[in-house]
């Protein structure tokens, strides 16, 4: 790594129109060239203003935003001091435009940076725009659809595309420009693990092997960690700035910044408190080694601890969904023709908080858009004929859905009674967002399902709706939803689902974005509108830990089919199979699989307590164990 400063910002201060608090404040930010620099914070710490602030998308307010010899807080023609520390004379001063030749930033939503219609082309767009001769940008095209693993997409359209295949896509179009400093604003938030896996894998290896200078703003702390530096914001300002490790060891000091401890560190603390002596460690294999010491230390060389049962979830049946031989393909009879499910089997009991999980585009939001017939079974469109039945060969196979009472294969079915009582919240929340106000967002629902209902049953409606979900009725009622952060956005978008009090609630990666805290806030939010009154609460993920933390039952989908539907615990011990499928396992479950090679079975529900406890007992058990 050079230890020439490619990034030099100083008392840099930018506040957005309206708002009397900056979004960043008196911030002092160096990176050196090559350095792999990641950035961590709550849901509005100023860290995606920080990264606009630093290609120019923005331009700061006050102070000094200097890149790559470019100051983009000055005038161009006004002189500056060296900030590099140089003795042969000023820095040249440049424009923003030259600056983001050299500094490219990967979005969190993709569709902010689609421009094309094929994803080729999309991608050939920033080489084209910086003079690359077109030889090379073939090159360059090749090159970053095989570095995200989108190779066989070259002509597809983006629109068509799934969330995390739009983002890979994304990743790749600023890849092939080839830039010197390379920012990703959570840009592996909504990939499933193994597309997760491959980004990070390739910005690492871009970094060690090509000097590219990296700057991760994530939430996955996973990710913090292969940084040679991390910094904390709170609040628009830098608070915390170390190696990983050194900043992962102030954990109630982080907990200050609204940041939530690690995981593998929450573990860690309750295996102290049970009475054995761990080391803070940040990896599953480094617990598991610290787990065997203590067990070897008491004598034991091998445990077997009490065998894991879920427990099967009471119900009243009056709420259970049946899908059966689903099947569907987008743009049917087209060029652009994209089969998403393939006879779908599935059962989901009422009362399950259930998850549903599986590979970019493996159909999972395909599947969860028919359960309210956003996507309607071909049977009930107003030109459906139905199949004739050729000699010799088997009945064409009719796909079928049933939601409580509700027969969605049925033209006489009520669709707009069914979406008062199957409420969804689709991936990205702003797409849901519309009104001037977001009262008026709330409200729409409400109004459009009850025509008959009052102004003063409205309101009352409304409020304990935004209450129900954190928010303050009083400070948010009159606000443009669009002026609200991100996790303000999703929360109203939830506000607006759940007004009408659905007895079905789905969620498509309802906690994607968030940090730490927030996922845990949303988590708690769904769990308490399901003891209270939803009947079953349906969350689409990529996190697996979400799942294991939360979920009751999980369906795991593969190339349009469901793979498998069981409890979280058993399936997770399908680690092989789910690895092989793009997916990953909990975290507690890797601790387990490193244990299992010492001899030392856990047998847990992979939640975090769950686990820590089943540890804590077959230490307590002793050499007897």
């Amino acid at each position: 790594m050079s230890e020439e400063l490619i990034i030099d910002c100083e008392k840099v201060k930018f506040t957005y129109n309206g708002e009397e608090k900056p979004a960043v404040n008196n911030v002092d930010f160096k990176v050196k060239r090559g350095e792999f620099v990641s950035v961590i914070g709550h849901n509005g710490s100023g860290k995606s203003t920080l990264a606009r602030l630093l290609n120019g998308l923005l331009i700061a307010e006050s102070g000094d935003v200097c890149v790559l010899g470019y100051n983009l807080t000055k005038d161009e023609t006004a002189p500056v001091e060296n900030i590099f520390g140089q003795k042969n004379g000023p820095v040249l001063i440049g424009s923003a435009l030259d600056v983001r030749k050299h500094v490219g930033i990967v979005f969190q939503n993709p569709d902010n940076q689609t421009v094309a219609s094929i994803v080729e082309d999309d991608i050939a767009f920033g080489p084209e725009n910086i003079g690359i001769e077109r030889g090379e940008i073939g090159r360059r095209i090749d090159w970053a659809l095989e570095a995200v693993g989108m190779e066989k997409y070259r002509n597809a359209t983006p629109a068509r595309l799934s969330g995390g295949q739009k983002q890979r896509i994304a990743v790749a179009g600023v890849l092939a420009i080839k830039p010197d400093v390379l920012i990703l604003d959570e840009a592996t938030a909504m990939l499933d693990p193994k597309g997760r896996r491959e980004v990070i894998e390739v910005v690492s290896r871009l970094n060690k092997e090509e000097g590219m200078t990296i700057i991760l703003i994530t939430h996955f702390m996973e990710e913090a960690l292969l940084a040679d530096r991390t910094i904390v914001m709170n609040k628009g300002e830098i608070v915390l700035e170390g190696s990983p490790e050194e900043i992962f060891e102030n954990g109630e000091l982080l907990e200050t910044y609204n940041l939530s401890l690690p995981k593998i560190s929450i573990i860690s603390q309750n295996l102290r408190s049970a009475g054995m002596e761990i080391k803070d460690v940040l990896r599953p294999g480094e617990l598991a080694e610290e787990i065997v010491k203590n067990m070897q230390n008491k004598g034991i060389s091998a445990g077997q601890c009490s065998k894991f049962s879920p427990v099967a979830v009471e119900s009243a049946h009056e709420w259970d969904i049946d899908i059966n031989d689903l099947s569907f393909t987008y743009s049917k009879k087209s060029p652009f023709a994209a089969n998403a499910l393939n006879g779908v089997n599935l059962h989901i009991d009422e009362g399950e908080f259930f998850g549903i999980i599986g590979h970019t585009g493996s159909g999972k939001s395909t599947l969860i858009q028919h359960l309210n017939a956003l996507i309607r079974l071909p049977q009930t469109l107003k030109h459906y004929r139905k199949p004739k039945v050729k000699k010799g060969q088997p009945a064409p196979v009719v796909p079928a859905i049933s939601v409580g009472q509700f027969d969605l294969t049925s033209k006489k079915c009520d669709f707009k009674a069914l979406r008062a009582s199957v409420g969804m919240v689709f991936q990205y929340p702003e797409y849901q967002l519309f009104a001037e106000t977001v009262f008026a967002d709330v409200a729409f629902g409400l109004k459009n399902f009850n025509k008959k209902i009052t102004a003063e049953e409205t309101e009352q409606a409304v409020k304990s709706s935004l209450e129900m979900v954190g928010l303050n009725y009083e400070e948010v009622k009159d606000k443009s939803p669009f002026d609200l952060s991100g996790g303000q956005k999703r929360r109203v978008a939830i506000a607006g689902v759940i007004v009408t009090k659905p007895h079905i609630l789905i969620l498509d990666e309802p906690a994607a974005g968030l940090d730490p805290k927030g996922k845990n806030e949303i988590m708690e939010l769904l769990h308490k509108i399901h003891s209270q009154w939803c009947k079953t609460v349906i969350i689409v993920s990529h996190d697996m830990d979400e799942v294991a933390e939360n979920c009751t039952k999980a369906a795991v989908i593969s190339e349009g089919k469901v793979f498998a539907c069981e409890n979280p615990a058993l399936l997770f011990k399908r680690a092989d199979e789910l690895t092989a499928l793009g997916l990953d396992i909990p975290l507690t479950a890797k601790i387990a699989r490193e244990l299992a090679k010492s001899g030392i079975i856990i047998d847990s529900d992979c939640t975090v307590n769950g686990f820590s406890e089943k540890v804590a007992e077959v230490f307590g058990g002793g050499a007897n164990a």
